[in-house]
Formats: C-alpha cells, sequence, structure tokens
C-alpha cells in the first residue's frame, strides 16, 4: 500500500462559501499514479467544513441560505464576548456541528466513485479568509 498526502489551498472571499473542490480532489487520486483506494479529506479548521452534494446553482443558493438561518450572525452567542481571536463567529462553530470536517471517498481505475450528481465542497462557515487548508491523504495501490 502506498500513501500520497498533499495540501490544497483555498481563500474565501464570502462569510458563507461552498467552494467545489471535485477537480481537485480528482487531480490528487491522478498525481497519485494509484488505481484503487481512498481519498481523505480533512478542513484543518474548527469553521470550515466539507460537504458531498449536488453542484447546482439554485440549490447551492438554498443551501448558503440555509445556513445564515441555523445559526444567524448576529445571534447573543457567549463566544462572541471575549473571541481568542477577535473574531465574533460563534454562529461559525455552531453550524459546524451539524457538518463533517473529513470526507473520505473511494477510487477505482484512477476515478473518484462518487455518484453521478455528487461533487465535494469545502465549506466557508466564517470568511472571507485569505488562506484555508484542505489535506488530500490518497491510499491505495
Amino acid at each position: 500500500m502506498k500513501i500520497v498526502t498533499s495540501t490544497l489551498s483555498l481563500k474565501s472571499l464570502k462569510p458563507i462559501e461552498i467552494i467545489d473542490v471535485t477537480a481537485d480532489a480528482a487531480k490528487a487520486v491522478e498525481a497519485s499514479g494509484m488505481q484503487e483506494g481512498l481519498l481523505t479529506l480533512l478542513s484543518q479548521h474548527t469553521t470550515a467544513c466539507l460537504n458531498i452534494n449536488e453542484n447546482e446553482e439554485r440549490l447551492m443558493e438554498d443551501m448558503e441560505t440555509f445556513l445564515k438561518r441555523l445559526a444567524p450572525r448576529d445571534g447573543n452567542y457567549s463566544h462572541n464576548i471575549e473571541p481568542i481571536d477577535r473574531r465574533d463567529n460563534a454562529h461559525s462553530h455552531l453550524i459546524g456541528l451539524f457538518m463533517n470536517t473529513s470526507e473520505t471517498i473511494p477510487f477505482r481505475e484512477g476515478k473518484l466513485l462518487l455518484g453521478r450528481w455528487q461533487s465535494i465542497f469545502f465549506i466557508e462557515l466564517d470568511g472571507p479568509r485569505p488562506e484555508r487548508s484542505l489535506l488530500m491523504q490518497v491510499s491505495g495501490i
């Protein structure tokens, strides 16, 4: 078995932003030279998550609206009284409670085994941020 680890650097431009990383994930598998195995993705942040869903413009707008309603930015949150990084981002941490920070996707013949409508999203919950990191680890043969 072989393991190849890389990091994808991302930048977010909006408070909540859904970024399609499917092509980057596929490139990581292809670059590994492996034919069969698993791709594990890990957001290295507490306020940025991962999700597999459909990349359809109106649905993505609905997802963003839903997340904003789930924990409004202007809520009365204790974390915002004295935030350790000077960001009043309790809402971002609370939304993250319902999301994944990692995803594992199998691949065969060097191709991700995603369903027809599935895309991989990095979801920024506390943007904009000039730099975010997505760890990508390919393991297999």
